[in-house]
């Protein structure tokens, strides 16, 4: 069964338009595919910083969720965590390059950020599929709103892990937000820029495209 929308409604349902049943699943497939590749190439452009690193795996959620909608975005975005909890070394390094793998990953701080790529994939495919990624201004509230899904699940399990970790119960709202969300707020904003300002763009081309192929 394929989980593309039976009518084009995303950008990878007007760009590839398979013939039949069976090579719509296959293209599905390959998009969840290559969407779980291109997040785990962002994982490894990092800054490394403790308890959570800075990566380019936003940026790549964001596109990914808007390209291929709610439903292949999160299966795609299932499919890399999956594959970071089977042992390949998928996440952003360590600070001595090293990757943390396998069942580990879940004592980590920063898997709770993987597991709200999920969320936050769905949360943007779903507005893309009602055209909010097609001009900047309501594209910019949708990536903002998968921003806000991803510290939804991240914040939470920060916290639960700093806990264990030892940070004392008054100090553990401020040490969280301080640790897991400030550092990030202003590349998350760049981030949604960008992406608001690419997919806007593509589908302008793919408008052009098809005007062209009618003349």
């Amino acid at each position: 069964m394929s989980l593309a929308a039976p009518a084009p409604r995303v950008l990878a349902d007007v760009i590839v338009r398979p013939s039949s049943r069976a090579r719509a699943f296959a293209v599905d497939a390959v998009l969840v595919a290559a969407g779980a590749a291109i997040v785990a190439a962002l994982a490894q452009v990092t800054i490394p910083m403790w308890p959570v690193p800075m990566t380019g795996q936003t940026l790549g959620v964001l596109l990914v969720g808007a390209a291929l909608g709610a439903g292949r975005g999160a299966t795609s975005m299932a499919l890399y965590a999956a594959l970071a909890l089977a042992g390949l070394p998928v996440v952003a390094p360590q600070t001595d390059g090293s990757h943390i793998t396998g069942l580990a990953l879940l004592a980590t701080p920063s898997f709770g950020y993987i597991v709200g790529f999920v969320l936050a994939a769905a949360v943007v495919g779903w507005l893309a599929a009602r055209r909010w990624d097609r001009r900047v201004p309501r594209a910019i509230v949708a990536f903002a709103a998968g921003s806000v899904a991803i510290y939804a699940v991240g914040l939470p399990w920060l916290a639960v892990v700093l806990a264990n970790l030892g940070v004392a119960q008054g100090d553990l709202l401020a040490t969280t937000l301080s640790a897991g969300l400030v550092p990030f707020v202003l590349g998350d904003i760049v981030k949604a820029l960008v992406a608001a300002a690419l997919l806007p763009l593509a589908w302008k081309g793919v408008r052009a495209a098809d005007a062209a192929a009618r003349d």
